[in-house]
């Protein structure tokens, strides 16, 4: 399904356990390009239409345009951007292209890539649209309920320089956190056809670098915002919605075509990339030159009476560059992932943190008493609203609707043992210590990232 990115790998590293920090598009790639968690930088949810989220001003002292540029790298963007304000994520150039079709993507930002007039290297951020939700439902379907098109176009039509690959339902592959339904598969043969179209823009950025002289002299970081756009996935803290690809070809490594098991995170795709362009310092955990955030809102004219940084210096990452995992696939990184979600659209106030690591998950639902609130888009799929109607003892995944909905404050997984997480273990007498332990973690690293939430553990 992914010949393109599955080259990537076999001449690079897949990181086997690489983890969004939260399964949000605007919050996630807000610490894609930020380094830190979506608390600290400020951005909780969406940044489009209503909900208008937006980081802090003085994050731009690590935003990854940012910093890149001044590491003397000419910065350019193209896609979903979905991030604010601008002036912290500030690119030099922006490409516009349709965002579905990563071919006409790739054609669009060639130009950019083979600049012979600019002898500065390049950082491109590559966003596709796909495979969000979008674009109406598949009104040829048989069901009842009708598939999402996931951005594909109806009637088994192309994007103009994509070769469609389309999916029998019968056929695809089941995530564990899903139910195996007819409107289930239906959704999915969309879904990994709006995958297939990616593979064609990665397949085509290839081949223009490769023409250019440029593909042994460029990192190529193929990753996603987030899980799979399905309840279970996408909004929730669940391996669904936190796992997330990581393939990384890092063209001066002598290692290729290897796996790593070491545990990465969103947080740490910013200082990486900064490392590898020779613009960070490891000691202070920073870049090497500090884009000057003071004097830059003052230079943009922001008033000294708004609140520019959560009253505390944005002067380091949170994650850590893993330039040396890929020299030493063997090597570890994180002992424990840290995930912290509040926000999707702004109506969905449903705080969650977590704490992972090669053993146990705990998550705790700090607005338990709340029904868990849907992504509109989740809410109205046809996967969800068919077992919805059946009622709450439907089975969905490894749990039911009803279970899905109304949440414990805390849910431990033996996620070694049990890696699909289908038994909480935190009501489980025999775990009351690793629960209480895990707890104690979690407060610790709540601490260490600054995460305002933490009072509630004294008031709620």
């Amino acid at each position: 399904m992914t010949p393109a990115i599955d080259s990537v790998a076999a001449d690079g590293m897949v990181f086997r356990n690489a983890f969004a920090t939260t399964a949000s598009c605007s919050a996630s790639r807000s610490v894609v390009m930020s380094g830190l968690h979506n608390h600290r930088n400020g951005q909780f949810g969406h940044q489009h239409h209503y909900h208008k989220f937006a980081s802090f001003n003085d994050v731009a002292g690590l935003a990854l345009p940012r910093v890149m540029a001044n590491t003397g790298y000419r910065t350019g963007h193209i896609g979903k951007y979905h991030v604010a304000p601008e002036s912290v994520y500030h690119y030099e150039t922006y490409l516009k292209a349709n965002s579905r079709s990563a071919v006409q993507m790739a054609e669009t930002a060639k130009d950019f890539l083979t600049d012979q007039e600019d002898d500065r290297p390049f950082f491109l951020y590559f966003a596709t649209s796909d495979p969000h939700r979008g674009g109406g439902v598949d009104k040829t379907s048989d069901l009842e309920l009708k598939p999402d098109l996931f951005g594909n176009k109806p009637r088994r039509g192309s994007y103009p320089g994509i070769e469609e690959v389309f999916f029998d339902p019968a056929d695809v592959v089941i995530p564990p956190f899903l139910p195996d339904t007819p409107e289930t598969r239906s959704e999915l043969a969309q879904y990994y056809q709006s995958c297939a179209r990616i593979d064609q823009g990665v397949a085509r950025l290839i081949e223009i670098l490769k023409e250019a002289d440029l593909y042994d002299k460029t990192m190529i970081l193929f990753t996603s915002d987030h899980g799979m756009a399905f309840a279970g996935g996408k909004t929730t803290v669940y391996e669904g919605g936190l796992r997330v690809p990581m393939v990384v070809r890092d063209p001066y490594q002598e290692k290729r075509g290897v796996e790593s098991d070491s545990m990465i995170s969103h947080i740490d795709i910013t200082p990486t990339i900064l490392d590898f362009a020779g613009g960070l310092d490891r000691k202070t955990n920073a870049p090497k030159k500090l884009v000057p955030a003071k004097k830059l809102r003052n230079e943009l004219g922001a008033s000294p009476m708004d609140n520019h940084n959560g009253n505390k210096p944005l002067d380091h990452y949170h994650g850590r560059s893993w330039m040396d995992v890929l020299a030493d696939p063997d090597k570890p990184h994180h002992e424990e992932i840290f995930a912290s979600h509040t926000f999707h659209e702004i109506q969905m106030y449903y705080p969650m943190r977590v704490i992972r690591d090669g053993k146990y998950k705990l998550i705790w639902n700090i607005a338990h008493a709340l029904d868990y609130p849907f992504a509109s888009d989740l809410w109205a799929a046809s996967s969800w609203q068919a077992q919805l109607a059946k009622g709450l003892d439907a089975p969905y995944g490894q749990q039911t609707v009803g279970k899905y909905i109304h949440r414990p404050e805390f849910e431990l997984f033996d996620i070694e043992a049990d890696p699909n997480e289908s038994t909480n273990l935190a009501t489980s007498s025999s775990h009351t210590d690793i629960l209480e332990a895990y707890q104690a973690k979690l407060k610790k690293l709540q601490k260490k990232y600054d995460d305002p939430w933490i009072m509630k553990w004294d008031y709620e």
